[in-house]
């Protein structure tokens, strides 16, 4: 049997899967991520959790097609990082770092090694065994603390000339905001439709009105919001329309250009449900171009493995 490891890196913990080449997941674990000393050990913890996998499951190198790993920042070439600022790490050959580190704690022996941004991956992953299966060409955006998104045309990963395509979260949206977004820019996506940003939307229609609703609580969270929408709120309504007007927008945008068969909505503000792909779909169908106004819009169905499924389909 033929067998491929992926491998997701995130700040505070490293999902690993061992994979059958076939998609089918054998074993999920994870292990901690030591960003100690500018993230020098993270390789090194990766490659031998690796190896103590393979001695658990009488697997030899031979039997392996490789390794694949996403990590959250842009890269170039499927190895070299252009920085990834929550592990520590500048401009860095991850390729060529971790095939050394396998082949050490492996004997002398090693496979290849494939890296991708871990938004990308994860949208291989939906398109390979998820809500994409099926499909040649998709988008994925993740609504978690921040923005995420990938690209996958034909199969393939869009990365761009800098590794930076699928930066979904930073495209502009908000015209007239005044504050800064994280990335040094003002109006971006993320700044309303994270979790982070519904909050922050949310605070300033309840800021902006004495009418009652069940949003005026101590600690206000995106469920919340999308819990009195669903309660029928009035300023939660109003609240999830405005971040779905804005995410549709960017979906309308990103349409035009790519032109997908599907969109995938993940991360933690997806566990709205349904309720979130109706109303983002009804926006999305009032903005989008002609030709592009059917693309599905669908919720990601791998959730928290959705990375180490895309990790594995990039050796694949």
């Amino acid at each position: 049997m033929k067998y491929c490891f992926g491998i997701d890196i995130g700040g505070t913990t490293v999902k690993c899967g061992l994979f059958t080449v076939e998609g089918q997941l054998i074993d999920k674990w994870e292990i901690v991520t030591d960003k100690s000393e500018q993230g020098k050990k993270i390789l090194k913890d990766v490659a031998a959790t690796v190896a103590d996998k393979m001695r658990e499951q009488s697997i030899c190198a031979e039997d392996v097609e490789g390794l694949g790993v996403g990590v959250p920042g842009p890269v170039l070439l499927q190895s070299v990082v252009k920085g990834c600022v929550n592990l520590g790490w500048a401009e860095y050959n991850v390729k060529e770092a971790l095939e050394r580190e396998l082949k050490e704690a492996l004997g002398g022996k090693y496979f290849s090694v494939s890296v991708e941004n871990d938004a990308n991956v994860a949208a291989l992953g939906e398109l390979w065994q998820g809500t994409g299966k099926g499909n040649k060409s998709l988008v994925m955006v993740t609504l978690g603390t921040g923005v995420g998104g990938g690209i996958v045309l034909d199969g393939k990963i869009l990365s761009g000339a800098t590794g930076a395509a699928g930066e979904i979260g930073h495209m502009p949206v908000l015209y007239d905001e005044p504050e800064m977004c994280n990335c040094g820019k003002k109006g971006c996506l993320e700044q309303i439709a994270s979790a982070t940003g519904i909050v922050r939307h949310a605070k300033r229609v309840l800021a902006k009105t004495d009418k009652a609703s069940v949003l005026r609580k101590e600690d206000l969270s995106a469920k919340d919001v999308f819990d009195g929408f669903k309660a029928g709120d009035e300023l939660a309504t109003v609240i999830v329309n405005d971040v779905s007007e804005c995410l549709a927008t960017a979906l309308a945008h990103i349409t035009c250009v790519v032109n997908p068969e599907v969109i995938v909505i993940g991360g933690g503000v997806s566990k709205a449900g349904q309720v979130l792909i109706d109303t983002v779909t009804k926006y999305y169908k009032e903005k989008a171009f002609h030709a592009c106004r059917d693309t599905k819009i669908v919720l990601a169905t791998l959730g928290n493995d959705a990375g180490i499924y895309g990790a594995a389909g990039l050796v694949l």
